[in-house]
């Protein structure tokens, strides 16, 4: 698939989720929010997608605009083989089912008023239980997050800590089973220890089901440790797309801006080498730069990034970047 946004799609494989040339915008007083500016991206079943960048860079808005929560301004979302935009609100709401979402602030996202065993099992009592048991299935439900039910069951979210009410925004996720599952900044509210313990319980439960699981998150340990690849954001646009191995190896500036912003103090990740990024003030998405959005923190630009935008190319196997200073014979910036 050729373009900017596209070329790093894999038409050729049974994908649980394709999001192609996406637009989020957001009118304001004063001018257009230029949230997100054709994103596209591709999951397998089972895949994890870490989506990485600096907070304002369109992360959340793009998750939303997945469950079309609000519907994006253009561009396509389908699941599987159904098409999202565009289609009545009856069938996307059956459909959004299908898709859950892991939001960052646990308690906030929990009705305040309703016990844990009602909350879990809310998906199922708009749509239907089958032939399950209510409450052994609550039970179940709470044990696989790592909750014990006989503790957790009749408390209200007030009386949970963060970790557990996380816990609980998860078992509630996966109870009716879902295909793909957006978390949105899920561990950042989190103490380190707990953080941990979320991450490992939504990778089993990524291989448990066979999700396909879009990670959002600023921190680049915490996606490099959970993600099979990585697509690096920047106000509203893709830089690049890589294998969350190699992500050390990254070739954008942008993306080396992120690694060595890690800690050296932190061994997940070895401090990235080359020119610092220009000292100047963020760019606004309600006018963002012409060419390379980037270019105006960039110690690489040049006249061409002000006047033509970069295009995503693969310069390795599986490695697509959006710059034009990345040589493709040299694999070097």
């Amino acid at each position: 698939m050729a373009g900017s946004g596209t070329a790093h799609l894999r038409p050729d494989q049974e994908r649980a989720l394709v999001v192609d040339d996406l637009v989020v915008q957001f009118p304001v007083t004063g001018g257009t929010v230029h949230a997100v500016s054709g994103l596209s991206l591709d999951l397998l079943p089972g895949e994890t997608l870490g989506i990485l960048g600096e907070s304002g860079c369109g992360k959340s808005s793009a998750g939303r605009a997945v469950m079309q929560l609000p519907p994006p301004t253009s561009g396509e979302v389908r699941l599987g083989t159904v098409e999202l935009t565009g289609i009545k609100a009856r069938d996307m709401r059956r459909k959004r089912a299908r898709m859950q979402l892991v939001l960052q602030d646990p308690v906030s996202a929990l009705n305040p008023r309703r016990r844990v065993k009602d909350l879990v099992v809310e998906g199922l009592e708009i749509w239907g239980w089958g032939d399950r048991d209510r409450d052994s299935f609550v039970d179940e439900l709470l044990s696989s997050v790592g909750l014990d039910p006989e503790t957790v069951r009749d408390k209200r979210p007030h009386e949970l800590s963060g970790g557990q009410c996380q816990r609980v925004c998860i078992a509630r996720s996966i109870a009716l089973d879902p295909d793909v599952l957006i978390c949105d900044e899920p561990v950042s509210s989190l103490d380190v220890s707990v953080q941990a313990q979320i991450l490992n319980l939504l990778e089993q439960a990524r291989e448990r089901l066979r999700l396909a699981m879009i990670f959002i998150a600023h921190d680049v340990a915490v996606v490099k440790n959970i993600s099979d690849r990585v697509l690096v954001m920047y106000l509203g646009k893709t830089c690049e797309v890589l294998p969350s191995a190699s992500l050390e190896g990254a070739l954008h500036p942008y993306t080396r801006l992120l690694l060595a912003s890690v800690p050296e103090a932190s061994d997940e990740l070895p401090a990235a080498t080359g020119a610092p990024a220009r000292a100047v003030e963020l760019p606004s998405p309600l006018d963002p730069p012409s060419g390379c959005r980037f270019r105006t923190r960039c110690p690489l630009a040049t006249d061409r990034c002000a006047s033509e935008e970069p295009v995503l190319r693969e310069v390795r196997p599986a490695q697509y970047v959006a710059c034009h200073h990345v040589d493709e014979s040299t694999e070097e910036v």
